[in-house]
């Protein structure tokens, strides 16, 4: 499935965020991930518990049933499954068939987000998730927040490539976060086991739109940007701003540090799920008006990839795509995400 080769989707034995933490309650939530129906919620413990979202009798989804206890009465005829997917009763007769169950999926709390492993079980390291700490996880001065939670009608792969080249930020985002030197600073990679990085420092570039009259000082800022993808759908990104070094008074001087957190995770196969969410040095009333004015940049995102999937999918061919320098970073990001499929075995069609 482009780009990748046909009959290939999403790496199944990896690390996606199903859900922000505080999404997940007593209530049942319903998601899709890699193409399967997914039910969310937490027992009466507080533990979270993720399983598949469909009932096997009929195929009644799970997620419009009732949560009993720590267990999920499905709607339809009243069958009823454990935190640990097993049958526990069946109304219409006394014995429970052993092949009554529904997949239960590995799930770990991790940061702002619940993390969930749609493939083999077996493989679930939590050694895997991403590394929060280059994000200054453990940093007092840090707070974190989750922004906003939706689908995106269009493969996740898009969205992923949004990520992963930034110069789209001069034009995309033109008007808010982006400017010239998105596009125009060289770009520093580096290629880890599980993690692509890139940074770009930016010299004596205008301030951002969002942030101009916010400080006591408007001129040409220097901007380091950067973007770590924890393979295969969470990117971490940093933003510092400071007044250039050749000020006379105040060179070098802090104006902004931000983190910014981007979880892309397949949904339904031209359909994604996206979380992004925040971390800085930042006040409450610094956080909320960074999340109003923020948003129409991530629908400017979700924008982009809906035309595109919409341009893909009203074609019905994939034509070639004219590869710039810019693109190293997805090109990356792809070949390595193909690399998963293919050792899970995945076969093209």
């Amino acid at each position: 499935m482009y780009p990748f080769k046909d009959g290939c989707y999403a790496p199944r034995n990896g690390w996606y965020v199903a859900a922000f933490n505080h999404e997940v309650k007593r209530e049942l939530l319903s998601r899709w991930i890699l193409n399967e129906p997914v039910v969310l919620y937490r027992t009466e413990a507080g533990e979270p518990v993720a399983l598949d979202g469909r009932c096997p009798h009929r195929h009644f989804p799970l997620g419009k049933s009732c949560l009993i206890g720590d267990e999920i009465q499905c709607l339809y005829h009243g069958i009823t499954f454990g935190p640990d997917g097993k049958c526990t009763r069946v109304p219409s007769q006394t014995h429970v068939p052993q092949t009554y169950k529904v997949k239960k999926y590995p799930v770990v709390e991790h940061g702002l987000w619940l993390f969930i492993w749609p493939g083999d079980p077996e493989l679930a390291d939590p050694a895997l998730l991403p590394d929060l700490e280059p994000s200054g996880w453990s940093d007092p001065e840090f707070r974190f927040q989750p922004f906003y939670s939706l689908e995106v009608e269009g493969r996740y792969q898009l969205l992923n490539d949004n990520l992963l080249d930034l110069t789209h930020l001069a034009f995309l985002h033109g008007t808010s976060i982006g400017v010239a030197g998105n596009a125009e600073a060289p770009e520093e990679r580096v290629e880890l086991a599980h993690v692509l990085k890139s940074r770009r420092n930016m010299r004596n570039v205008p301030i951002m739109a969002t942030q101009r009259g916010r400080f006591d000082y408007d001129g040409p800022v220097d901007r380091l940007a950067g973007m770590d993808f924890y393979l295969p759908g969470f990117h971490a990104g940093l933003d510092e701003m400071r007044i250039p070094e050749d000020h006379p008074t105040r060179g070098g001087e802090r104006l902004t540090c931000h983190r910014v957190f981007h979880a892309v995770t397949p949904a339904r196969l031209n359909s994604c799920n996206y979380f992004f969410g925040m971390g800085g040095i930042m006040s409450d009333e610094e956080f909320d008006a960074t999340r109003e004015h923020l948003w129409p940049v991530i629908e400017e995102d979700a924008m982009a990839t809906r035309e595109i999937e919409a341009m893909l999918s009203t074609l019905g061919y994939y034509p070639d795509e004219l590869m710039l320098k810019s693109d190293t970073g997805a090109v990356q990001g792809r070949r390595r995400l193909q690399a998963m499929m293919d050792a899970e075995g995945q076969v093209a069609r």
